[in-house]
């Protein structure tokens, strides 16, 4: 069940234990500041898809959420938006590399 976040204003949330273990395990490194494997993580995410709801830029950062077996970073992310990054205001889950997402309820 993926439901774009443009339709409800928030998307529909999905349980943070309903994700994918390494979901999980990038949440909680969110939440603690790292250490992640990426490069790329934390940097800002634009928006550019315009499913999230709208801020000001550099209100969003994103970060790889790993799918075994690829030797890339693949197209599973957790986005979070907010003034601080291991406080988010709220964090979305795509594993469609940004065609939808789900808000994460915890």
């Amino acid at each position: 069940m993926t439901v774009q976040a443009r339709e409800s204003g928030s998307g529909s949330a999905v349980a943070l234990a309903t994700l994918p273990s390494e979901a999980q395990r990038t949440h909680r490194a969110i939440r603690s500041g790292g250490p992640f494997q990426y490069s790329k993580d934390g940097v800002v995410f634009g928006n550019r898809e315009r499913l999230l709801p709208k801020h000001p830029r550099g209100y969003y950062r994103e970060y790889t959420v790993p799918t075994p077996g690829l030797s890339h970073r693949g197209a599973r992310r957790i986005v979070c938006g907010g003034a601080v990054p291991v406080a988010p205001d709220a964090c979305y889950y795509t594993d469609d590399h940004y065609a939808s997402f789900r808000l994460i309820a915890q």
